[in-house]
């Protein structure tokens, strides 16, 4: 008995064949490029990852030496255009001038004391120039005990922070209205007109900004000094691991897939031949 759907059968089939194989021979070199690359880009973020992690615990340990190291003057004009966090963040300062308590800013601030304010007030050293100096923590609705008293001699020693231009977050600075809601040196300055301004603030320690204890303090007006939150976060290895644990995972991905590949390639003639005697 002759099939006479043999001929059209046939037909298609040959003319699907090229397709086919044009289809095939493109995965076949498409899929190793692919997995290549995608693994790569996988180890090139892990590899990414572990230099951020040298680099972050270098910075914690030099943080941690500038933090504990004993007070230097703190950095005059000449050295101003050099200051990055880099290098002075956190560096351990001290400074003597006159308090402008005039002249205080005060920032939103949240402590582990609650909310509240930050008071920066400008210390004018010496030779003229002037740096804002944080003098610590007082709650919201307190009154500083130095409001409206005039200005007053003081040595400082702290911590030397990098200015916070811009605002808080989802929150901007309205100097206007003279409503702060980050340490911003430069917009804090030209707002009080203070002349030749640090382009740093200090964080106070809590012997400089009162002698009164801490206990007191608060019933007292005296801010609370020498609350500086010093924390790296540090989830470098965490994300290395995670992206390497993507290439082997690509890698594995990749060998299974050429490995069938391959399989079905070996046994494609087989089933072609056996298709050609029973045609």
């Amino acid at each position: 008995m002759i099939d006479s759907q043999s001929p059209g059968r046939a037909v298609a089939e040959a003319a699907a064949r090229p397709r086919s194989s044009g289809l095939r021979r493109f995965l076949a070199f498409f899929l190793p490029v692919a997995f290549v690359g995608v693994f790569l880009i996988f180890v090139a973020l892990g590899s990414w990852q572990v230099k951020r992690l040298f680099w972050k615990l270098d910075l914690i340990e030099r943080v941690d030496r500038r933090v504990h190291a004993a007070p230097v003057v703190a950095p005059g004009p000449d050295a101003w255009p050099a200051i990055s966090a880099d290098s002075h963040e956190y560096l351990h300062v001290r400074l003597a001038g006159t308090y402008l308590y005039s002249q205080t800013a005060r920032v939103q601030a949240v402590t582990i004391y609650g909310s509240g304010y930050w008071l920066l007030t400008p210390l004018r050293s010496a030779d003229g120039t002037v740096t804002l100096i944080n003098r610590g923590y007082i709650a919201t609705g307190a009154h500083d005990v130095k409001e409206g008293a005039g200005d007053g001699q003081a040595e400082v020693t702290g911590l030397l922070r990098i200015s916070e231009p811009g605002g808080g977050f989802l929150r901007h600075n309205d100097p206007a209205a003279d409503r702060w809601y980050s340490r911003d040196v430069l917009a804090i300055a030209q707002v009080r007109k203070l002349g030749n301004v640090a382009p740093y603030f200090v964080d106070a320690d809590a012997a400089s900004a009162s002698s009164i204890p801490e206990q007191q303090r608060a019933a007292a007006g005296e801010p609370l000094g020498g609350l500086t939150v010093i924390a790296f976060p540090n989830n470098h290895l965490v994300y290395a691991l995670t992206w390497y644990g993507l290439a082997l995972m690509t890698a594995g991905a990749g060998f299974w897939v050429m490995r069938d590949e391959k399989r079905r390639r070996a046994a494609r003639p087989d089933q072609e031949s056996k298709d050609g005697k029973q045609g």
